[in-house]
């Protein structure tokens, strides 16, 4: 007997009724490819409800609060509590540099909690075409970086120093370059540093626990659980130069590695992660 489309579909419908509650429940990698896929696209649906509101604007880092306001609840989609230690250190009324250990796109929701007004991330240019939140970003003024071509991400940050200082803005970076699960942090990029200390502002860095407690891409696991973002105090760079920039980098990470191990070793998550060989 031939079966008319319309009740193909609704077979398959009831098909998926029932695998997906069953993968949810009896499958964590499963569960894992769930939660990645819907926070990657909620994050797409929010940009799509924030466009027309930043568009009002136009291109403006004050754009980056709607931003702020509507990303900061997905925490509590996941279960995800995000503890800040120390947002007292960030500078009251000038321009700054952010830089940031970096783990995974989770990192947004640590970002989210504590970005302070008027900063905005510099990202790699790839973001600029992911669909709605390219453009959502472009609108908070988000300044994007051609990594491949040196160039021009010289020149960008020529710019950027500009206007740190005559627009008073802050800038967030990973210094990193790209995203780490391997439980301590890669050496430092020089960017955030050279920009510092071309517009002699100060650099803020700011540390994220391990997520392992909650989160392992390798693993596929992805729980509830708790991250502790902890605001160090600012460094200056006032009076140095370009060739003190590699100790500056050094220096800085160092201090961030040492507080990584503290916060993802105190019960807040990735103690046993980091005993490992290669914590580094």
């Amino acid at each position: 007997m031939e079966l008319w489309p319309g009740v193909w579909m609704l077979l398959l419908f009831l098909l998926l009724l029932f695998l997906l509650p069953t993968l949810w429940f009896c499958s964590p990698s499963a569960k894992y490819f769930f939660k990645m896929a819907f926070y990657n696209g909620w994050i797409l649906f929010l940009a799509v409800l924030a466009i027309p509101v930043c568009a009002v604007r136009g291109r403006n880092v004050e754009n980056m609060k709607i931003l702020r306001l509507m990303l900061l609840h997905i925490k509590y989609l996941y279960g995800i509590r995000v503890e800040v230690r120390g947002a007292h250190h960030f500078p009251p009324s000038q321009p700054y540099v952010v830089v940031s250990n970096h783990q995974s796109s989770l990192d947004l929701l640590g970002m989210m909690e504590v970005l302070p007004g008027r900063c905005v991330p510099i990202a790699k240019r790839e973001l600029l075409w992911a669909g709605s939140a390219g453009l959502a970003c472009w609108l908070a003024g988000v300044i994007f970086i051609d990594r491949k071509r040196t160039g021009d991400a010289i020149s960008v940050m020529s710019e950027v120093a500009q206007t740190l200082l005559t627009q008073d803005v802050r800038v967030w970076v990973f210094p990193e370059g790209t995203r780490n699960h391997n439980g301590s942090m890669l050496p430092f990029k020089r960017g955030a540093f050279h920009l510092a200390v071309q517009a002699q502002v100060p650099i803020v860095p700011i540390v994220m626990s391990s997520y392992q407690d909650f989160y392992c891409k390798k693993e596929r696991r992805f729980t509830s659980g708790r991250c502790q973002v902890r605001v160090l105090p600012p460094v200056p760079t006032e009076g140095l130069t370009p060739d003190d920039v590699p100790a500056l980098a050094d220096r800085v990470r160092h201090s961030m590695l040492t507080v990584f191990r503290e916060i993802s070793t105190d019960g807040r998550g990735g103690g046993d992660y980091l005993k490992k060989p290669g914590g580094g």
